[in-house]
């Protein structure tokens, strides 16, 4: 598993940007399942939105990817009740399979994410860690060691 850490960050921070986007992109389907005691839904899907956009983009920022896992595991303990509420109230969303199964294997999952974005949290090696910026222009002092 360790060969392909940093493939599977690639993948999870692309992942989660693209999901970030589509929160401003067609934001109704994650409105919707929004539980209704929060207030602002719209507000809140585009916060988490940007929110995981930051993060994935974090994750491939070695200075900050592991502030970057952390905020991830907090935005996905966040969204949770979204995703307990579709659930329970089963909620259909377009091009999802309408299937109160479905709605319930989605719950476990949340911590499937949770452990990849754990995996991040910890040091990694310089020289390996995927980064969208040049590992030359990151000065030494903002290296964690």
């Amino acid at each position: 598993m360790k060969k392909y850490k940093e493939l599977l960050r690639v993948m999870l921070a692309i992942s989660i940007i693209v999901v970030g986007v589509t929160h401003f992109v067609i934001p109704e389907p994650y409105v919707k399942i929004m539980p209704p005691q929060l207030p602002y839904p719209l507000g809140l899907v585009y916060l988490s939105g940007f929110y995981e956009i930051l993060g994935g983009i974090g994750l491939l920022v070695p200075p900050v990817s592991q502030a970057a896992a952390w905020g991830l595991i907090a935005l996905f303990i966040a969204v949770f009740p979204a995703n307990i509420n579709m659930a329970v109230n089963h909620i259909h969303l377009e091009h999802i399979p309408d299937s109160p199964w479905v709605q319930v294997v989605r719950l476990p999952f949340q911590a499937v994410l949770i452990a990849w974005a754990w995996w991040y949290t910890k040091p990694s090696d310089r020289e390996k860690q995927a980064s969208i910026i040049p590992k030359s222009l990151i000065p030494k002092e903002l290296e964690l060691e």
